[in-house]
């Protein structure tokens, strides 16, 4: 069984590579001639493309419209969190640690997608990114943030920093919680999804190839009026609504 496991696990991480080639020939050759509506298809078509070769499946749960210039706050469990979101929601452009950048062939990519990258350590840092956030929203784009920070194990969320959610609260946009969560036959939060502690990235893609069954879901909430909120209130209730989507 172990051994079919590890010839399952090689042959997903082979398409992986693949997929990952054909994702950086699109982001050279072809992303610099399309329009950003362009853009978000393919980026949708790659995102759902990852999961399909790591053999994941992803379902999506909607409650209502996702309005544009709108702020999505979603829990953060692994690496894989940015394709699930993608794959539901291309438009959205994400704020990642800078650390991110640094990762091999996919820190590129993320970075061409449009990502915000943010030093976690530095204040002046944070203010700069919530500038960016800012303006991104006002002109009408979605912005994506994991507000833990970090990654987390799955059940029980960890802090919601709330600082960036100052860039929604400054120019009255709308947030958006989504909630995701791994799972499999055995297990209602998937222990090969979970990217902590001193797990590297190629041990959890191991992990993650390796493993049968995994299904993804994803809820996107009703959107939350962020008007005449205070941005660690705002933190608090989102926390608390994503907290309780997992639970469901």
């Amino acid at each position: 069984m172990r051994a079919l496991r590890g010839l399952l696990a090689l042959a997903r991480l082979l398409r992986v590579a693949a997929h990952l080639l054909v994702g950086l020939m699109v982001l050279v050759l072809v992303f610099p001639r399309r329009s950003a509506v362009q853009r978000q298809w393919h980026i949708q078509r790659w995102s759902a493309g990852l999961l399909r070769c790591l053999g994941v499946e992803l379902r999506v749960q909607q409650q209502g419209a996702v309005p544009s210039g709108v702020l999505l706050v979603c829990n953060h469990v692994s690496w894989l969190d940015i394709a699930c979101v993608h794959a539901a929601l291309p438009q959205a452009r994400f704020v990642s640690k800078a650390d991110v950048r640094r990762w091999p062939l996919l820190g590129w990519m993320v970075a061409a997608a449009g990502t915000l990258f943010i030093e976690r350590e530095s204040k002046r840092d944070a203010l700069r990114v919530v500038h960016h956030c800012a303006e991104a929203l006002r002109r009408g784009d979605t912005v994506a943030l994991f507000p833990e920070g970090t990654t987390g194990p799955g059940p029980e969320l960890l802090p919601f920093h709330a600082n960036l959610l100052q860039a929604a609260v400054s120019v009255d946009a709308p947030l958006q919680p989504l909630a995701l969560r791994y799972h499999c036959a055995e297990e209602r939060f998937a222990v090969a999804a979970q990217f902590v502690g001193d797990t590297t990235l190629v041990q959890s893609m191991w992990r993650i190839a390796a493993a049968r069954g995994l299904q993804a879901e994803l809820k996107l909430l009703p959107a939350i009026d962020t008007q005449a909120m205070e941005r660690r209130a705002l933190a608090a209730l989102v926390r608390e609504r994503i907290q309780a989507a997992l639970r469901v």
